[in-house]
């Protein structure tokens, strides 16, 4: 069926006069999660301008399944006819990508198969990612009508059998190792054409096009733009958490201090970059999205409301972390390998961003501008130089606290906020108080009794 309907786009576009049409797309090297975007703008792009095929150059040993799970999603829902050009070898994830497109052609000596789930160090992934994997293969191999034991073969080597239907017949497997349990399935270029995994074999690009009667066709070579490699880059499990990290420093930051300044900025930039990168690549969930802000809200409230660090700051710390950790975990089954990722990446994030910070002001302390801005040499109090905050002309003052003093927090003397510490008693926010003493910056005040003249 799907042969058919490949003929007749063709030869619509035949009687139409106008001169067909090919996007060539390579999918080549580790598959991540810079290419999911890629696939799916050549695709729009393809069904748009009434290409004849999109065929994928494919020579790949696999890489992350959330990413190649986002392409065949992309591949199956296509309105433009899909051809995979197996050139050498689609393992592991290469091998879900390759089996969702409409024909497969491979090379002489290809491959395609191996798709089992395993972690860093080589080892079996759990069952539940397993489990996941194998259904995505079956469920594709089913809609394009290829057999499906064969594309569960490929996942699992727990599987046996020894006999496959093919055109309606069952047909004894005697030269297929990964029938056995304890092996898993990997095609060559001759067994997957016998088997019906693969529908030609080719040795060349310009084979796949005469075969597909195409050979007059304008080839389009396309390629990641500018933003594609951007977006890349900044989905890289440790650029993404340090620019997290650096996010989540630069409005702590911000808020321990007066106004808005280039902490608060940076940090905006580097949370921008990072959400919207995880956006496009899929990464951020509403779930994400939520513990994110609820332990922002949660500073907010120990920043804010409650004076010291206490319990609500520790949770918001704790709450961010958790979501920034989520954030680098895709919204699909995944294994020890990628959850190991996603942790080395937010340790080695946080751990770079505060390195990079102490550095950072290492040099700053070293420079003119830096100079100027803290006056090292300026002289002691001793020694006839005074320096005023201006803060002296609210003292005898009366104003109202602004949050609970115990005993430093914020109050309203006259038409200023400040930041003011009492005697050493404590007092709640909205009751009376009059500055008693001034020193630089350190501004102390009392209570105001309803029965005292003060």
């Amino acid at each position: 069926m799907m042969k058919h309907g490949f003929s007749l786009i063709l030869l619509v576009s035949l009687l139409s006069g106008s001169p067909e049409i090919v996007y060539r797309v390579p999918i080549q090297g580790t598959i991540d999660l810079g290419l999911p975007p890629f696939i799916e703008r050549v695709l729009d792009q393809a069904a748009e301008e009434g290409a004849a095929a999109v065929i994928f150059d494919v020579d790949t040993f696999g890489g992350r399944v959330d990413a190649a799970t986002q392409i065949k999603d992309a591949i199956l829902s296509a309105t433009v006819p899909t051809i995979a050009f197996i050139n050498r070898r689609a393992i592991s994830a290469g091998s879900l990508i390759s089996l969702s497109c409409e024909q497969i052609f491979m090379t002489g000596g290809a491959t395609i198969g191996a798709a089992t789930a395993v972690d860093m160090s080589g080892k079996k992934g759990s069952e539940k990612v397993i489990s996941y994997m194998r259904e995505e293969m079956a469920s594709t191999a089913e809609r394009r009508g290829r057999n499906t034991d064969i594309a569960k073969g490929m996942v699992d080597e727990e599987l046996n059998f020894t006999h496959l239907v093919i055109d309606g017949d069952s047909v004894e497997v005697n030269d297929l190792e990964g029938r056995k349990e304890g092996k898993l399935i990997t095609l060559t270029t001759e067994l997957a054409l016998k088997y019906h995994i693969a529908d030609k074999k080719t040795e060349t690009f310009d084979a796949v096009l005469t075969a597909l009667g195409l050979e007059n066709a304008v080839v389009m070579e396309k390629h990641e733009n500018w933003s594609e490699k951007f977006v890349r880059f900044l989905t890289n499990p440790i650029v993404a958490s340090l620019l997290t990290t650096f996010g989540f420093l630069g409005i702590l930051f911000e808020l321990q201090s007066p106004g808005w300044g280039l902490p608060g900025t940076v940090g905006v930039i580097c949370l921008a970059l990072s959400l919207g990168a995880s956006y496009i690549a899929e990464l951020a969930t509403m779930t994400d999205a939520l513990i994110i802000s609820f332990g922002v809200l949660l500073l907010l409230l120990e920043v804010l409301v409650i004076p010291g660090f206490g319990i609500s700051g520790i949770g918001g710390i704790l709450f961010i972390l958790w979501g920034l950790y989520q954030l680098l975990l895709p919204d699909i089954p995944v294994g020890k390998e990628i959850q190991d990722m996603a942790l080395f990446g937010l340790t080695i994030g946080i751990i770079g961003g505060l390195v990079a910070l102490v550095i950072l002001f290492r040099l700053l302390t070293r420079t003119k501008f830096w100079t100027k801005l803290t006056a090292p040499g300026a002289e002691l109090r001793d020694q006839g130089y005074t320096t005023s905050f201006g803060f002296e002309q609210h003292l005898g003052q009366s104003g109202e606290a602004l949050s609970d003093l115990r005993p430093s927090g914020w109050a309203t003397v006259g038409e200023s906020r400040l930041f003011v510490v009492t005697e050493g008693d404590f007092v709640s926010k909205g009751e009376p108080v009059k500055v008693l003493k001034v020193d630089g910056n350190r501004v102390v005040v009392r209570k105001i009794n309803s029965t005292s003249q003060e």
